[in-house]
Formats: structure tokens, sequence, C-alpha cells
């Protein structure tokens, strides 16, 4: 009786669950969520009746509240306390009613192309009970103005939408008429995201910069060319969008990166960067000091020890220099680096280790003011 879903990343990272779009199925992440689960603990979700989640676990007269208290259950079983949430429309939904009325559980949210009130009551009413009365192909035939812009399709989304159980389908749209957080907005504590659609006519960017302006602290995104579904048409926008938000990756990595090579060095690097070199820049910034250099399993003295072998191993001297002053700041003694130079001598080969005793003496001369 839980959510359908599907689990990816590693058990020991930190959560984040991702909620689909109405008439859509987890597919829709397909092409955003592994590039997160390097991260993140992923949990995609099924609403009732779609994909491979059970129609009966939502009925006529639904609310938000209802489909909320199920992704709570689905946490619970999972053995998932607290999360961060990322989800499309009804699935934005979804997150900002956790804000609102489960602060405890989320540690950060991010809400797409959704709203805080979905335009009213009525159109929504009249969709459930169409729905009831007639099924869903007269809204599949609608699917790709509706959630992509130009030529753009997803044929499995719209299979999805297609396959959506009719009645679970306006169970949802009795909730969205439901739905309005409009005046609760300003009581969202955790850090919140907002990405609008340029291009959607669903819940237009004006939605989002509602939900923008009324939840303290928080950012919006406005992505060009992106509709209704925009981790679908758009995925590279928001992933980035996204890693910005839920990782904070490039700013804790550049604070590790200074507090280990010094501030010297790094406006150095800074100042050299150009267009080219840029995303190479983000990059070691955000993997090697936002993730690695950050992981506590290893102290910052035994990764400065591992880093000068491997560069002894390699020849990368002037790489070395580098990390003999970095070592220096994660407080190995000069004696304890000639320690480990000498441990390469025996495992990388004399002339390596000749050549690095070289570069280490210089380095550690010009630290003590001797030439």
């Amino acid at each position: 009786m839980t959510l359908n879903h599907l689990l990816e990343g590693p058990a020991s990272a930190p959560p984040l669950l991702l909620g689909p779009s109405l008439g859509t199925s987890y597919a829709l992440w397909d092409r955003v969520a592994p590039e997160l689960a390097a991260t993140h603990r992923v949990v995609r979700w099924d609403l009732p009746g779609h994909g491979g989640s059970a129609a009966r676990l939502i009925g006529p007269g639904a609310t938000v509240g209802d489909l909320a208290d199920l992704v709570l259950a689905l946490a619970d079983a999972l053995g998932i306390e607290r999360f961060a949430y990322a989800g499309v429309s009804l699935g934005g939904a979804v997150g900002l009613h956790l804000a609102v009325h489960h602060p405890q559980r989320v540690t950060s949210l991010a809400v797409i192309c959704s709203s805080a009130h979905f335009g009213g009551e009525r159109p929504w009413r009249e969709r459930a009970e169409r729905v009831r009365r007639e099924g869903l192909q007269w809204l599949v035939e609608s699917a790709g103005a509706r959630w992509f812009a130009g030529d753009f399709t997803v044929p499995g989304l719209v299979r999805d939408h297609r396959e959506a159980d009719p009645e679970a389908y306006a169970a949802c749209c009795d909730a969205l008429a439901a739905f309005d957080l409009t005046d609760r907005l300003p009581g969202i504590g955790a850090p919140t995201l907002l990405v609008a659609g340029r291009e959607d006519p669903a819940t237009p960017p004006a939605h989002l910069r509602q939900i923008a302006d009324a939840v303290p602290g928080s950012a919006l995104a406005e992505l060009p060319g992106a509709s209704h579904l925009a981790p679908a048409q758009c995925p590279e926008a928001v992933l980035a969008a996204l890693r910005a938000h839920f990782d904070g990756v490039p700013r804790r990595g550049m604070e590790v990166r200074r507090e280990v090579l010094g501030d010297a060095h790094v406006d150095r690097a800074q100042a050299r960067q150009s267009p080219f070199t840029a995303r190479f820049q983000d990059f070691i910034s955000r993997y090697a000091w936002g993730e690695i250099w950050t992981d506590p399993t290893l102290s910052r003295r035994e990764r400065s020890m591992i880093t000068l072998t491997t560069l002894v191993a390699h020849g990368h001297y002037d790489e070395l220099a580098m990390h003999v002053r970095a070592a220096r700041r994660n407080g190995l003694t000069p004696e304890e680096i000639g320690a480990v130079l000498l441990q390469t001598a025996v495992y990388c080969g004399v002339p390596a280790a000749n050549s690095a005793f070289a570069v280490a003496q210089r380095v550690l001369a010009e630290e003590s003011g001797e030439e």
C-alpha cells in the first residue's frame, strides 16, 4: 500500500525525493535523477493510479495533504526521517504542503513548474467530472501542447498519461481543486528554489514568482524554452539549478580549497580563469574540493599524505610543490613530509623520490625564509 518508487544512488547519501506531475510517472525524471544520484539517495515516486502505484491509494475528494501523507509513509517505510524534496506541478504542490505542515521533515525544497493555487477550483472540478465520465483520451490528445514547447515531445510520458487510471487521475484533480497555500507561504522555513518554464501555459512564471516573493530567502530561476515538464524538455538546465540548490558544492568546495591551498594560490587560479577553463575550475571546486576533501572519513592530514604520494608516483612535481604547502597547512611537520617522501622511494622509485625531495626542500626553505 505504499507508492511505487525507484531508488537510485548510495544508501548512505543524503535522501532526495522527486515528485511527478499529474498524468506522468517517475519517468519524468529519467534525464535528471541519475545525475542527482551521484550525490544523493534519490527516491522517485508515482502518483496513485500512475506508473506502478495502485489507484486505490486515493479516492474522490482527495487533497494534496492526502498525497503528502502517502509520501511521508513511503519515506518512513524506507527509514528516511529528513529529506530534500523536488516536485513538478502536483508534485511541487506536495512539496509545498510538506514544507508548511511537516517542516521538521524537509531539509530543502525545489518547486518546479507549479503553483500555490493552480488557478482556482472550478476548472479542476470540471476536469475531474469529465474524466470520470469520458476517460482520459480527450486529455491525452492535447498533452503535447500542455506539456512541451515547440515540436518537442516524450512519447513515453504521453503513454503514461494514456495508461493512468481515470478515477485516480480525477481524484488528483480534486486535490488540485482544493489546494491553496497562498496565505501559508511566508511560514516556509526550508531553503526554497522555484523553477519556472517561460513557455509554460499551465503554471506560467507568474505563479512561481508569487511563491518566490512570499517565501523568505527563496530563489527563482526562469528557464527559456521550457514548458510545463521542464525536467524532460530542459534536463540540463533543471539539473544545474537543482545541483546548485541542493548540493551547494561549488561554494563549500571553494571554502575548502582556500583553507587547504591558501587564498593567494586560489586567487591566482581564479584570475587566470577564462571561458575555456571555467568548467574545469567548477569541476575541481565541485568534486575534488566539494566532495572528496570534505568527506570526513579521512582527516586532512591523511589526505595530504595520500596526495603527496600520488603526485610523486605520477611525476607531477609542480602540483607537488603546491601540496607540500597544503600539507603544512593541514598540520604535517617537515619531518612527517620527509617520512612520506622516503616511503615513496620504496614504492615509487628512488629517482622519483629524489626529485620530490628537491621540490619539498625548496618549498620548505621558502616557507622558513631560507634560500
